[in-house]
């Protein structure tokens, strides 16, 4: 079991920038695959990216490229997304979510855990 907290939401104006934190506990964080995920008001939560346990392998969603980056410390158990030149489309909920698995996971379905998630308001 793994429990999941993000943080470093808020609301910024368009082109601005923030990094959201996803801080696990529980068992070895370094074993598991990392993900962030969003969810707007009446649309499906979507992918955002995802890195894999070393960080050598990330993932980045089309609509985000070039923005967002997503990076982890192991050994401070946290994963990051680092977003910048942000549009009033990114706003909703993200959320992160964690796999023990080698592999790098771009689908929600397959993720084990997942944070309460925290909001992301662009204004413009």
């Amino acid at each position: 079991q793994v429990q999941l907290v993000e943080s470093g939401g808020g609301l910024v104006l368009a082109g601005g920038s923030l990094r959201l934190s996803c801080a696990a506990s529980g068992r070895t964080f370094s074993s598991y695959a990392m993900g962030w995920f969003r969810q707007a008001p009446g649309k499906e939560r979507e992918f955002v990216a995802a890195i894999n346990w070393s960080g050598g392998t990330t993932y980045h969603a089309d609509s985000v490229k070039g923005r967002f980056t997503i990076s982890r410390d192991n050994a401070k158990n946290t994963v990051y997304l680092q977003m910048n030149s942000l549009k009033p489309e990114d706003t909703a909920v993200y959320y992160c979510a964690a796999k023990d698995t080698i592999l790098t996971i771009t689908t929600a379905r397959r993720y084990d855990f997942w944070g309460q998630g925290t909001q992301v308001t662009v204004s413009s």
